[in-house]
């Protein structure tokens, strides 16, 4: 067994490791259970109950007691159901109503009886947005703005210096919270959140940059614009908006009766109530930060703690890569293939901007994701499986690059049904390269059956207004009618001619 196999077999076996987080919300608990140790987290387990627990804590002080033992019956429900996956570590995070209700000492008390052995973490709130950004960064790890994460209780801000956290606050205006200061007035409400708002005035530092948006409400929000401009894919994670966009939105929410918000397009029945609060929030948040566009983020607290489990070294690969690395782990033939792809391809691209050849990179990773399925499904199930993969790495330009080359590289059919929803999603320039991509896939598999060895036999060069394909002889690669016909695909994607140069083995 060769150092590839190995290490192979070690990424394999990292990837089965078992981890559980409850975070215990004002509005809702979940329990995520993730698997694997890799840079992007992969929740395999994702159930949530909306309770309040945090309803009325303005006026009481105190957790809502009808949702009390419901946390308590449902909480004994997780710890049954982590255990039984193996989940090892298992933590409780409490938030904003645990931390702020005169019961809620009580409470975990009450709780560790039923989840004997589980550590209760009740945050502050420095510590709940510092988590919320280590989350955000394993999807984002260049951020540069302002991070928001609205939950029921508490509205948590971090400011970003290219990756790195500066300061951060914690404000009571979540959106149960908000509302019932407010006792369910807007315009009461709009009056509290700039008072709240003021109290953070370094919150400017983020004009001109980006407001990145964690929490439920506000990834409600982002799937009501969605399903209204008929956006071709169906993710929250990396979704974004102009700082116009988001105005107008808020702005439509804010002023929406409660039946207005039920014949939305998108609208979350569970968060009708909390819509109107969260949509003035982000736009006096928009207002007092100057940011010039939001970006959604499905990664947040349960993600930052993941984190903490991860290696430093770990947490610093690329997400692009170490994701489509994870595929091809999970789904490839040949770890040792990718390598060769990509300096195979080189050759078929002059001046590759760092984004391109990133791209690139991870789309050799990739090729070989529909190897193991039906031949004639190969296209359609490589394409969707890359186009909706949960890596957190993925912005949908690289998710639809990737799933339109991998496509292409099992010879998609041009009028495939399937296809618009990445076309849609690249401008012309990109859609071109992801065709050259794979039309060179598709020679490369040809030649070479999937297999390093047999690759390492032939060679691509331009020459002049030709792209010449270069064999050596013995090596066990020859150019039949199949590579013939898809050298001249590829150089025709190029503007090239095609020929076929047979060379001694030097």
């Amino acid at each position: 067994m060769d150092g590839t196999d190995l290490r192979a077999q070690a990424g394999l076996a990292s990837m089965t490791a078992r981890c559980g987080v409850v975070d215990l919300g004002s509005n809702s608990v979940r329990l995520v259970v993730f698997e694997g140790r890799g840079r992007n987290p992969a929740a395999i387990f994702n159930e949530k109950a909306v309770l309040g627990l945090g309803r009325g804590l303005h006026d009481t002080g105190q957790l809502n007691a009808d949702a009390v033992d419901q946390a308590l019956t449902i909480m004994q429900r997780y710890h049954a159901v982590a255990r039984a996956m193996g989940a090892d570590p298992i933590e409780v995070l409490a938030t904003a109503a645990v931390r702020d209700a005169s019961n809620g000492a009580a409470f975990v008390r009450a709780l560790s009886e039923r989840m004997p052995g589980v550590p209760i973490h009740i945050l502050t709130g420095d510590e709940e947005a510092r988590l919320s950004a280590h989350g955000l960064l394993l999807g984002f790890p260049g951020a540069d703005g302002l991070l928001g994460d609205i939950g029921g209780g508490s509205l948590e801000l971090v400011e970003l210096h290219q990756g790195e956290q500066g300061k951060t606050g914690s404000l009571p205006i979540g959106t149960i919270r908000l509302a019932d200061r407010a006792k369910g007035d807007i315009g009461k409400a709009r009056a509290i959140v700039m008072e709240e708002l003021a109290r953070v005035p370094w919150v400017h530092s983020a004009s001109g940059r980006d407001l990145y948006l964690v929490g439920g409400a506000w990834r409600a929000m982002a799937r009501m614009h969605m399903a209204q401009t008929g956006y071709p894919l169906s993710i929250v994670h990396h979704y974004a908006l102009t700082r116009e966009e988001a105005r107008d939105l808020s702005g439509v929410l804010m002023a929406a009766t409660r039946r207005t918000l039920e014949r939305m397009p998108g609208a979350s029945s569970k968060r009708l109530a909390d819509l109107p609060f969260a949509a003035l929030v982000l736009r006096r948040l928009l207002r007092a930060s100057g940011a010039r566009r939001v970006i959604f983020s499905a990664n947040g607290l349960r993600e930052g703690w993941y984190a903490r489990l991860i290696d430093a070294a770990e947490r610093k690969r690329d997400p692009l890569l170490a994701a489509s690395h994870d595929m091809s782990l999970r789904f490839g033939r040949d770890q040792a293939m990718p390598p060769a792809l990509f300096a195979w391809t080189a050759p078929l691209f002059e001046d590759e901007s760092p984004l391109a050849l990133a791209l690139r990179e991870a789309a050799c990773w990739v090729s070989d994701v529909g190897s193991h399925d039906h031949p004639d499904y190969r296209a359609e199930h490589a394409f969707f499986r890359v186009l909706r993969q949960p890596g957190v790495g993925f912005d949908h330009h690289g998710r639809a690059f990737l799933a339109l080359a991998a496509a292409l590289r099992y010879e998609a059919e041009a009028e495939a049904p399937f296809l618009p929803s990445a076309r849609l999603l690249l401008d012309v320039g990109t859609l071109r390269r992801a065709e050259i991509l794979g039309a060179a896939f598709r020679l490369a598999y040809t030649l070479s059956g999937g297999t390093p060895v047999l690759l390492a036999g032939t060679s691509l060069e331009r020459r002049g207004g030709r792209l010449v394909l270069r064999l050596v002889e013995g090596s066990g690669v020859f150019a039949g009618e199949s590579v013939l016909r898809r050298l001249e695909t590829l150089a025709a994607a190029l503007g090239l001619e095609s020929s076929v140069q047979v060379t001694q083995r030097g």
